[in-house]
């Protein structure tokens, strides 16, 4: 998986500098789907068009409580927040994260936006329960200091799983650590040329299960879970960019191959077989399978 996508990585970069209105496009559209899936995570109920008109149109939707619709402005604003901070090359360090905490629950905790927790709390279906808070600004320096030395020489997606999960393990907010999270790797893989990546909402008992083996010691399922996202969002990318074969669905892909639609399902899961997820369906090119079959063979 980490070979294919640093290939990706060089045919997106290759084809840069990118068309300015297809790109913006795209970013509008990653920005409101990345809110859409972030705040989904957490509890939002706002449908992804609903979530476009709270952002894009100012609506309010009725029978959805004020917090969701605070919940996606912003997100929005945060992740503006982040663009900025990419274009400065502002790094990742203790006053960027707490700037993006501040607007992510600005109007619906003023209290502790933008501050470490002073309270000690507790995650429901935690393997481990976060350090105390007395504890947290010690940590957080020593969590920027390591995401900008890199000491241990990760790779830039081991590193994005890294900056995720020990961000998450720390807990060092009262609320809003998710959300920060996944708009701080997204701050990591931006400044590093990689198109926004996402989080499913229909991927969330996944990736809470990836975490929780992360919080016993086993890094490798989460990582490769990221991995699979950054993917997801270069085929994304690549495919709007780049002429070639379309994406077909697991169902069609079954036509003139030995494998059934479960088969095809379970290697795209696994990240054996090149495929990108939209919604809650599997999408892949003939080519994927084509190049699977050749290596079975060998």
């Amino acid at each position: 998986m980490y070979s294919r996508i640093v290939a990706k990585k060089r045919d997106l970069d290759n084809l840069r500098p990118l068309p300015r209105s297809v790109l913006e496009r795209l970013r509008r559209q990653f920005a409101i789907e990345l809110a859409y899936n972030s705040n989904g995570i957490e509890g939002n109920s706002l449908t992804l068009n609903e979530t476009r008109l709270v952002i894009e149109e100012g609506i309010t939707i009725k029978g959805k409580p004020l917090r969701e619709h605070f919940e996606a402005i912003n997100h929005q604003k945060a992740f503006e927040l982040l663009e900025g901070f990419v274009k400065k090359k502002t790094p990742i360090n203790e006053r960027s994260l707490l700037d993006i905490h501040h607007v992510i629950l600005s109007g619906i905790d003023d209290k502790y936006a933008g501050r470490y927790r002073n309270i000690n709390v507790r995650i429901l279906g935690a393997v481990k329960s976060p350090p105390r808070f007395e504890k947290v600004p010690q940590l957080m320096a020593e969590y920027v200091e390591y995401v900008n030395s890199n000491p241990d020489k990760l790779n830039p997606l081991e590193m994005t799983a890294y900056i995720h999960h020990r961000l998450v393990e720390i807990h060092p907010f009262s609320d809003g650590n998710g959300r920060c999270a996944r708009l701080i790797m997204n701050l990591y893989l931006m400044r590093h040329g990689y198109p926004i990546t996402m989080v499913l909402k229909v991927d969330r008992r996944k990736y809470y299960d990836r975490l929780r083996k992360a919080d016993q010691g086993d890094m490798k399922p989460f990582t490769s879970f990221i991995a699979s996202n950054v993917e997801r969002s270069l085929d994304l990318y690549l495919d709007t960019f780049k002429a070639g074969e379309e994406y077909i669905s697991l169902m069609e892909a079954t036509k003139g191959t030995p494998y059934s639609q479960e088969y095809l399902s379970l290697l795209a899961r696994r990240g054996r077989i090149e495929a990108v997820k939209l919604g809650r369906n599997w999408y892949i090119k003939r080519e994927s399978i084509k190049q699977y079959l050749q290596t079975k063979k060998k």
